[in-house]
């Protein structure tokens, strides 16, 4: 029998080599992928201890899925959201309302992290109130719950009728720190934690209003594509059962202050242990799925939502075309539906929250 070349050999080494290296790599590209969107707050910073830690890994793993997160400037991270290049995003209520759900993109909040008890101000120089504002340069990221924040101050300090003569500068939540403390000529600025912290380091500039005013009306929210949800291969409700459960994890880690929940927290706003623990003090974490779901299930939600809305629909935030309120429409889990029926952009699920609750996941 002739001996066979080592050239052969080696060819057919070589091509079966390729061959597991090419069936390899698309049982890869096979793996639902999906992207997480966050940005700078004590309640989403844990989305960055979350994959440094290897916690979203294990999860995602457990569902055979790749979960990526990705940092934006807040604005732009709803902007990406909204143009469907992310497929999940950390964002407020008022947000998921007048973003995506104004711009007739279906989206479902699956996790509900805290509400803002303190982490949104607004910030005066000069010792000015409420009844100076009208008139005087407003720095803020319009079309966010900073303009919200502004105008429930105004209200609750009787200034309704001056509302229309705010003058708002907007300005991104990168650049209003320095911005603001480098111009004295900027009268008041609102925005949240850690911005508004390193605002106050400045003993001239105090806080005439903040956010644990008017508790549970900002909330903190995990907000998915409802198409990417519910896909057919079930790829979606995976990956929202890996991302829930990664998330409880985390936050019983960063409630029982367990220190490197805490410092990688920290370390994602390029703040000090001690910055972000007095950050976390201001926030009311939803830290158990049972009082997240409590909350997403009760009768508050529906209160406060209706507030946002109206708010949103007074500033024309809801779209081009919308002659009503009720035309972005908003369900809840009991089914109740605010606004038209055949209109619902934005919808609170609590299948998830509950799941966890009961260890289901």
């Amino acid at each position: 029998m002739k001996a066979t070349s080592p050239r052969f050999f080696i060819l057919i080494c070589s091509l079966l080599f390729l061959q597991g290296f090419a069936v390899t790599a698309k049982a890869h590209a096979d793996v639902p992928t999906f992207t997480v969107g966050w940005s700078v707050y004590a309640g989403w910073n844990p989305y960055f201890y979350m994959q440094k830690s290897g916690i979203l890994k294990k999860w995602a793993d457990k569902y055979g899925i790749v979960i990526k997160v990705q940092r934006f400037d807040y604005a732009a991270s709803l902007d990406s959201f909204v143009a469907k290049n992310i497929d999940a995003c950390t964002m407020t209520n008022m947000e998921a309302l007048d973003m995506p759900a104004a711009a007739g993109v279906d989206s479902t909040a699956i996790i509900i992290g805290d509400y803002s008890n303190g982490n949104d101000a607004i910030l005066v120089r000069n010792g000015l109130t409420f009844d100076k504002l009208p008139g005087q340069r407003i720095m803020l990221v319009q079309k966010t719950v900073s303009e919200y924040l502004l105008e429930r101050g105004m209200v609750l300090n009787g200034q309704q009728a001056q509302l229309s003569k705010l003058k708002l500068i907007n300005t991104s939540d990168s650049d209003i720190v320095p911005a603001f403390l480098n111009n004295a000529s900027n009268p008041a600025v609102v925005t949240w934690k850690p911005l508004v912290s390193q605002i106050l380091a400045d003993k001239s500039i105090h806080s005439i209003f903040d956010s644990s005013k008017i508790p549970g009306e900002i909330l903190d929210l995990l907000v998915v594509r409802t198409e990417i949800l519910n896909r057919p291969d079930g790829s979606g409700a995976r990956f929202a059962k890996a991302v829930s459960g990664a998330w409880y994890e985390t936050v019983q880690q960063l409630a029982t202050g367990q220190p490197q929940a805490i410092k990688y927290s920290a370390a994602a706003s390029g703040d000090s242990v001690e910055s972000y623990k007095e950050q976390l003090k201001t926030t009311s974490l939803f830290a158990t799925p049972g009082s997240a779901s409590e909350f997403a299930t009760g009768p508050a939600i529906k209160q406060k939502m209706d507030l946002v809305r109206q708010f949103c629909y007074a500033h024309g935030l809801l779209g081009q075309g919308i002659k009503s309120v009720d035309d972005v429409a908003i369900a809840y889990p009991d089914g109740t539906i605010q606004g038209r029926k055949d209109r619902v952009r934005l919808r609170f699920n609590a299948t998830y929250m509950q799941a966890a609750q009961q260890g289901k996941l």
